[in-house]
């Protein structure tokens, strides 16, 4: 089947207005999967049929009933560090806690500070690991005030931060994580992200050995992810949200492939939503081309948007009135995602990070 540009919308001269409440919906709390499923791909799919308005309900391990040969499947590679950091005060003592959001230079992060309040421009922490050989120690300094709460902090030795940080989990999720690396891909390779990647957690490396070998190329770009990923939109006007920036890299051997995967009219399987923002940011000055790119994504995908480079998207639930469920409601239709989620809480599928998965075809 002939490769086609993908707008379930086609954007109008005067796009009918909308509001973030059309992007709402109520979860029972018991649906918000607490810890991941074992094995990775035996998590649930939910397949939507954007042509034929249909819903299936399968296995993500029964994805490949899906896909042919010569499909392209884009990955977003990038790794979840431990951006959580603990420590004191030094002139006080008192607990600090630090969550890295986005590095601006050497040593240099914007940062989440609790407790915020109390922890202003010129105060110095010590973050340190009393069980580490050396007893290894960073001092940091808040030399900066940020939007919403953030802190610009400069770090003494940005070296020993992986070795003192903990993996930062949502705060959805309250069940301790036993293992760390399930919170990561079993392809994440370029460290950067505060949140994982989530649609790619449910692939397993005999699944993607499966999909290579039915002739379906699998490429790799990367978009690193900040915490801003999972803020709802609080304007009433989603168009007046500040959308957030997130850092990517997609090589030209990448671009070389996937423009001429679409030259030969082949599908470009976006595994989500951050592969989407960046495969779109690269493909913004020619609907024939997507480009080399290594440079901020702030890209805002709503319903209206005309899809230059993906056509089909693997994604999780996503919470209600954010962007993430925005870029899929321009993906399928609103309307068509509103009743697909209705459904799949009707059916009792696990959302949000360790939930199940939706195919968009």
């Amino acid at each position: 089947m002939p490769y086609r540009l993908r707008h379930c919308y086609t954007l109008p001269r005067e796009p009918k207005a909308m509001k973030t409440s059309d992007f709402s919906y109520n979860l029972p709390p018991e649906l918000i999967a607490q810890t991941p499923v074992e094995p990775r791909d035996r998590s649930r799919l939910m397949v939507l049929n954007c042509n034929k308005s249909s819903i299936e309900h399968r296995r993500f391990s029964e994805i490949a009933d899906y896909l042919r040969t010569g499909d392209v499947l884009v990955f977003n590679d990038s790794r979840v560090i431990p951006a959580r950091l603990k420590g004191r005060k030094v002139d006080s003592g008192g607990r600090v806690e630090l969550l890295l959001l986005r590095q601006l230079d050497n040593a240099v992060w914007e940062a989440l500070v609790k407790p915020a309040k109390r922890v202003g421009i010129g105060t110095r922490i010590e973050i340190n690991d009393s069980s580490m050989a050396g007893s290894a120690r960073v001092r940091a300094e808040i030399t900066g005030q940020g939007q919403n709460g953030i802190k610009v902090v400069s770090f003494s030795d940005e070296r020993l931060l992986p070795q003192l940080g903990e993996i930062p989990l949502p705060p959805y999720i309250q069940t301790p994580l036993t293992e760390p690396e399930r919170y990561q891909s079993v392809y994440a390779r370029v460290s950067g992200s505060v949140a994982a990647p989530t649609a790619g957690l449910h692939f397993t490396p005999e699944l993607l050995a499966q999909i290579e070998k039915m002739g379906v190329q699998c490429l790799f770009v990367t978009l690193h992810i900040g915490l801003d990923t999972f803020r709802p939109v609080r304007e009433a006007d989603p168009l007046k949200h500040p959308i957030h920036k997130e850092y990517g890299t997609l090589s030209p051997e990448v671009a070389a492939e996937l423009s001429r995967a679409k030259r030969e009219g082949r599908r470009i399987i976006c595994v989500g939503t951050t592969t989407v923002r960046i495969l779109e940011a690269a493909a913004q000055r020619q609907a024939s081309l997507i480009e080399p790119l290594e440079d901020w994504v702030s890209l805002f995908i709503l319903p209206g948007y005309h899809f230059r480079a993906a056509s089909a998207l693997i994604t999780n639930f996503h919470l209600p009135r954010s962007t993430l469920l925005m870029l899929a409601a321009a993906f399928a239709g609103k309307d068509f995602i509103i009743s697909a989620y209705e459904e799949a809480i009707a059916r009792k599928y696990r959302f949000y990070s360790f939930g199940d998965a939706m195919l968009i075809l």
